[in-house]
């Protein structure tokens, strides 16, 4: 069967700042992973939960490095971004209980991730785009792969 791009990388999801990307790109990857599996192919409980743990770790991780950037850049917005943060790893955290307890994975979860993914890109993190920039961040890499992604799959290894 073929793997079908639930969430399909685009410039549009594009924050302009490499780093960043890269972590997205991840994020979006394992919410397509968890489609192909728990939609498309029904894989068992304990693949999904994999997944799905991996999803939640990753999303967590990627948090606190935004969060560390806001507090490094003393971003304005810090309260804010972080409150949607909060919020997510609350529903997602629920969401994983309810998953262990026999709730299936389905179009309505996947709906949900994937309407959060872009919305959050979009309206939240694109807004500190211009903030770090002016700080100094650097908008693409001078080495091939993120420190995260090496992390990441290091991890994974």
């Amino acid at each position: 069967m073929f793997e079908k791009e639930y969430i399909p990388w685009s410039d549009q999801l594009s924050v302009g700042l490499q780093e960043i990307d890269e972590q997205h790109k991840i994020l979006i990857t394992l919410i397509n992973r968890l489609f192909n599996e728990a939609i498309l192919k029904r894989a068992d409980k304990a693949l999904l939960s994999s997944i799905l743990d991996e999803l939640i770790q990753y999303t967590f991780v990627h948090f606190a490095v935004e969060e560390s950037l806001f507090r490094i850049f003393d971003y304005p917005d810090t309260e804010t971004h972080q409150a949607h943060h909060d919020l997510l790893k609350q529903e997602v955290v629920n969401f994983k209980k309810k998953f262990d307890n026999g709730m299936p994975i389905d179009v309505e979860l996947m709906s949900f991730l994937k309407k959060w993914i872009t919305q959050h890109i979009m309206l939240d993190d694109k807004k500190y785009t211009p903030f770090f920039l002016g700080k100094g961040f650097k908008a693409k890499w001078t080495k091939q792969q993120s420190w995260m992604g090496k992390i990441w799959n290091s991890l994974k290894s």
